[in-house]
């Protein structure tokens, strides 16, 4: 099976800067395997409260992670300047897949790709239709 090459700054929607932290690196010297996927989670989480999502408190839109993987490519670790790369590469009624990459300093190849695909839940857990607010929003990312 032939390996995806990795993605560049060009293939993705909106940006953010995230540091890296000493105790980002593992025994290795590169960043932990767990440090990527919160550093994805991070800078989603960051975008949507960025575009009015409330994603926290009594009003929170509730979305549930039912999926996630990552490709990597390159090490990436600190002191590391990354910059994440967002897009949305699936809308479906009430799930979306979001996919990240995580560019190294000035690099403009991906050092890591990852993905999620959430749902949007109601009170009870039970997925329910996307809020158009949400949908318009998400749809701004769309490839």
């Amino acid at each position: 099976m032939a390996r995806i090459p990795p993605g560049t700054r060009a293939d993705y929607r909106a940006f953010r800067t995230l540091p890296t932290r000493w105790q980002d690196n593992d025994e290795y010297g590169h960043l932990n395997n767990a440090t990527y996927y919160s550093l994805f989670d991070t800078a989603v989480s960051l975008w949507q409260m960025e575009q009015g999502i409330e994603i926290r408190g009594p009003n929170a839109t509730k979305f549930l992670v039912v999926e996630s993987g990552c490709r990597y490519h390159a090490e990436l670790g600190f002191p590391d300047i990354l910059t994440a790369g967002i897009r949305i590469a699936h809308i479906g009624t009430s799930s979306f897949r979001y996919e990240i990459a995580l560019f190294g300093n000035d690099s403009d190849t991906a050092g890591a790709e990852g993905f999620f695909t959430q749902v949007h839940v109601d009170a009870d857990g039970r997925p329910t239709p996307l809020p158009e607010t949400v949908l318009g929003v998400l749809k701004s990312l769309k490839l």
